[in-house]
Parts: structure tokens; sequence; C-alpha cells
């Protein structure tokens, strides 16, 4: 890894309520937070809906308040980014509205689904190894693609549309115990444990890791990063061998704990959704409630982020037939 600067992701208050205030003025709405069914536990479990999003994902908000607050930079090259789905399909979806050209560079084992659905609003794919595709998202560099470069979550604007989840959480719950979050990148963590710590701080914030790639939870345990396995599975869009060095002083700052779940408690997750609230999620977006499942007697009122819907049908028909993809 190259050395680099760090981008300022420090937020305010003021910061997520001027970007809430945009996005609603564009049309987006409040995604809405319901209680959770199915499993009995000590506390209630509520559920962020942010797999009903347009573009079916949290990421419609960074991708519009970003290209609002970068226009002046955007020549006709358009934007960029690397990303395995949710990100480039929020992009790829922002862009076209803004008539903008947008090219979108995934890992060659990105979600055949999730690489349709951006190349269906009008996006270029650059498909590359995994392990190019990470380092893009470490340096923020890719020299055969021009235009101003979108990171998926270390990224100013990215952090502050993230964070305006918080906002509407508060809005809608008076006061809950804990956030559970899936940790992936970080830069949902980052943005909503910012403003959860502004305004409410004594909310625990949970980021949650699946066994398949624990590089967060590993590193907190040591103090410092650290490398660890990786491998790939249905759960795309979270997971690497390492906490992303751009993130890593905001993940040891704000989170409060983590959790490790199994690849089986995800489809449990998966299956629970689709048959007790009839929505759809994708295995990242139901890592935060399988951890919720394991923690939901240490707590009275929790609630789970529900990133994505964006699942590759296969997958999802393996999983409600009992069984985990592989």
């Amino acid at each position: 890894m190259i050395e680099q600067s760090l981008p300022n992701l420090a937020i305010t208050v003021a910061d997520a309520q001027r970007a809430l205030s945009y996005l609603r003025q564009e049309g987006l709405q409040s995604s809405p937070l319901i209680l959770c069914a199915g499993f009995p536990s000590k506390g209630n479990i509520y559920l962020k809906m942010e797999n009903l999003q347009p573009t079916g994902s949290f990421k419609i908000r960074a991708a519009q308040w970003a290209i609002h607050s970068y226009r002046e930079q955007v020549d006709d090259q358009g934007v960029w980014t690397a990303s395995a789905g949710n990100m480039g399909k929020a992009l790829a979806y922002c862009a076209k509205l803004a008539q903008i050209p947008c090219t979108v560079i995934v890992p060659d084992d990105a979600p055949r689904g999730k690489v349709q659905a951006i190349q269906a609003f009008g996006a270029k794919i650059v498909s590359v190894p995994f392990s190019t595709y990470q380092q893009i998202q470490v340096n923020s560099q890719y020299p055969a693609v021009k235009g101003l470069f979108v990171h998926p979550f270390a990224d100013p604007a990215v952090v502050t549309a993230n964070a305006t989840i918080a906002l509407e959480i508060l809005e809608q719950i008076t006061d809950c115990d804990a956030i559970f979050l899936p940790y992936g990148g970080g830069g949902l963590t980052c943005g909503i444990a910012q403003m959860m710590k502004s305004i409410k701080p004594h909310i625990q914030i949970v980021a949650c890791e699946v066994e398949t790639a624990t590089p967060l939870t590993s590193s907190l345990q040591a103090g410092k990063p650290v490398n660890t396995s990786y491998r790939a599975s249905f759960i795309s869009g979270m997971g690497a061998p390492f906490v992303f060095p751009q993130m890593w002083e905001w993940a040891q700052k704000l989170v409060d704990r983590t959790e490790v779940v199994r690849l089986t408690e995800v489809a449990e997750a998966i299956r629970l959704l689709a048959h007790d609230h009839h929505v759809i999620a994708e295995g990242a977006a139901a890592v935060s409630l399988a951890a919720a499942f394991k923690d939901s007697n240490k707590w009275e009122r929790v609630v789970c982020l529900v990133t994505g819907g964006n699942i590759n049908d296969d997958h999802l028909m393996t999983i409600l037939k009992g069984n985990v993809p592989v």
C-alpha cells in the first residue's frame, strides 16, 4: 500500500441536516423503521429498511449528495467509482438523472445481478481482479479511468449522506440502546456513529462482521490494524482481509463493540425478513439482524440497519429452501 494523505471525514450535525434537507427536496423519502417479528427476545429489535430505497440500498443517499456536492468539479468525463454493486448502481442511477457519464470498476466476482443493474442505468463497467479492486479503494487511483472519483465509503460527502440515516432514526424512535451496522468499508459506520455520538452519545455502536472476514474485530482486539483471512461468500459488498487505512482511526474511536456472525445465521435472518416481513434483503444487509439476534437479551431496544436488497436470484432461492449458497 502506498502512503497517502487521509481524507477528512469529520462531519457535524449541521452537515448531515443540510444533506438530509437536500435529499428530501429531491424526493428521497425516509425509509421505514419497523418492529421485527419472528424471534422472541427480551428486548425489541427495530429494522431500518434502507433496502426499500430507490436502487435498493442506502447508497442512493451518498451518490445523490456526492454528485450535488461536487457538481462544479465534474467535467465531460463524468464520475466513477469502485464498487461491488450498490454504490455503483446508485452512482450510475444518479449520473443518468444528472446526464453525466459514469464508469464503475467492479471486482471480477461481483454479483451478476448487480453488474447488470449498473449497466441498465447506462454506466460503463470495468472488471478487475479483486486485489486490484481493493487497491483502488485504498489508493483512490486507477489511471485507466478518467473523471471525478467518488469513493464508495472514504469520502466526506458519502459519510455525510450516511449520517442522514441516523437523523431519520432519531426522528422515528425517541431512544434506543444500540445500533447494529454491517461493517464493510467503514463509511456507513463512520457517518451514523458520528451523528449518534453527537446527539445521543449513550447509544452503543455495534459493528457487525461475518465469519469469512473479520478484519475490524481482529484489529480492535490487537489494538492495531492486522491482516486476516478473507473468503468470498454470498455476502457481497462487505469483507476484506484488512481494515481500510482511511477508516481505522474512525473505527477504533467510534465502534463500541463488534459482533461476528456465521453464514448460516445470515441466511436465517434473510429467511425471516422474507417470510415475516415480505421484504428481500441481501447478505450484507442481514448481517446486522443476525448479530442482533445473538445479542438480543443484552438490550431493551435496538435498531438494525437493513442496508440493501440486491441479492442474486439463485442465492435467494437457495436460502429460501433452507440452505446456504456456496
